[in-house]
């Protein structure tokens, strides 16, 4: 049994650490909605074949558009499948890059207490 007064083993300290905590997260939130809307709004390239080949995406990897020049088209189905694919690749892991740099910036600094 425990003594009278001692409730949860939360005192004055862990409270003012775990509302700020609570802020901090509400900021985290905050800061995860705008970051959402800039992905949107991105635009990064990959490419293949020294640019013969090149896939736009978003920050959060939609595909916008696929640029082909004339000369990937003269080298054959199989060789331009083979540049869209590589350019689709380099594009999704570029996207992915920005994504978890950003995260990574947003989290920065984000201590919870006792977790």
């Amino acid at each position: 049994m425990t003594g009278k007064g001692q409730g949860f083993g939360f005192g004055l300290g862990k409270m003012r650490e775990l509302a700020h905590a609570f802020k901090k997260a509400q900021q985290v939130q905050e800061g995860a909605k705008r970051l959402q809307e800039e992905l949107e709004q991105m635009e990064i390239q990959g490419e293949a074949g020294g640019g013969l080949v090149k896939v736009v995406v978003s920050g959060n990897q939609e595909p916008k558009r696929v640029e082909i020049s004339p000369n990937a088209v003269q080298e054959g189905a199989d060789v331009l499948s083979d540049l869209v694919t590589a350019a689709m690749k380099d594009a999704y892991n570029k996207s992915t890059a920005t994504m978890r740099e950003r995260m990574e910036e947003l989290t920065s600094g984000l201590e919870l207490p006792g977790l």
